[in-house]
């Protein structure tokens, strides 16, 4: 069994349709999806707010290099164009952490590093993830929770609920 955490995120172009359609390219082993968040842009790049979303799947023949493929292939089916780092774009998948059957995966390949290192400090992350589990725990980390907690009073300033885009039944 292998159980990932995904991070969705789009600024170009129809953004919710990008985001229905990595839902939809992982409706088969989608297991929640959380509501849609207007977040302004995080990383220094002048650019348009994001939707953002987290996605939890589970595949019993899925890694986590299976979960990076899959993604990386709907990203590419959007178009997206790797230009500048923190740059605007169409779909971005991030894995945020793989859970497999003898606990988290850990990894420090530079093209798949778990779980995802940025996760910590992205209120566009920790968020949405407790709003589909809010037990959640991040490895390493600790309770999602007391992550958003430990950035502050302001850390969600920048970030709107969009109940009016529903990602999945």
């Amino acid at each position: 069994m292998s159980r990932a955490v995904l991070s969705l995120g789009s600024n170009l172009g129809d953004r919710f349709a990008h985001l229905r359609a990595a839902v939809d390219g992982f409706a088969d082993v989608l297991v929640a999806a959380s509501p849609v968040y207007e977040t302004a842009p995080w990383g220094g790049v002048e650019q348009d707010d994001f939707l953002n979303a987290v996605i939890v799947v589970d595949d019993p023949g899925a890694d986590a290099w299976d979960w990076l493929r899959r993604g990386q292939g709907l990203e590419t089916a959007s178009g997206r164009v790797r230009e500048v780092r923190w740059g605007p774009r169409t779909l971005d998948v991030d894995i945020v952490t793989v859970e497999a059957p003898d606990g988290p995966v850990h990894s420090d390949h530079p093209d798949l590093l778990l779980p995802h290192p940025g996760t910590p400090e992205r209120a566009t992350v920790l968020r949405p993830w407790l709003d589909v589990d809010a037990d959640a725990v991040l490895p390493g980390h600790g309770p999602v929770k007391a992550l958003l907690a430990a950035l502050g009073p302001d850390a969600e300033a920048g970030m709107r609920r969009r109940d009016d885009l529903v990602l999945a039944p």
